[in-house]
């Protein structure tokens, strides 16, 4: 069974990171230059929460708040769903259904050393799924 680690060693350890004292539009700018649906927040090298376009859809556009008036901290989601790099990619998928979250911030010893989207485990998913067909039509083609 692949694992978060299998995962991140195809995908990279690349995290968005913000603070939570930034201005949410600011955030919101990186956020869409780097095409990520969310960051993590960081403070002083602890993961305090995740910043994500439905927080900033339900918690400030929704709500009508001034954007400008507003920190990451303000708004930004405490509770947090977080994985190991030994965590199963099916228990992830399993995770995000139930949770009905996107991303999961993996930690190692409290520390960040990666994201996960629905999108990185579907999609790594189906490629080792497809090499495991072609391997057993190979097998099968050479047996007969």
């Amino acid at each position: 069974m692949s694992t978060v680690s299998n995962l991140l060693d195809s995908k990279g350890p690349d995290v968005l990171t913000v603070k939570p004292d930034q201005p949410v539009f600011a955030a919101i700018e990186r956020m869409g230059k780097r095409s990520a649906g969310t960051a993590v927040v960081m403070e002083g090298g602890d993961v305090v929460g995740i910043l994500s376009e439905r927080d900033v859809f339900r918690k400030v556009v929704l709500a009508r708040v001034d954007i400008d008036s507003i920190t990451v901290g303000d708004i930004m989601s405490r509770k947090l769903t977080t994985v190991t790099p030994e965590t199963y990619l099916d228990d992830c998928m399993q995770i995000m259904t139930e949770k009905r979250i996107r991303h999961l911030p993996v930690l190692r010893d409290k520390q960040l050393c990666g994201i996960v989207s629905i999108g990185d485990v579907v999609k790594y998913l189906m490629i080792e799924k497809d090499f495991k067909i072609r391997n057993l039509e190979t097998y099968i083609s050479s047996a007969k």
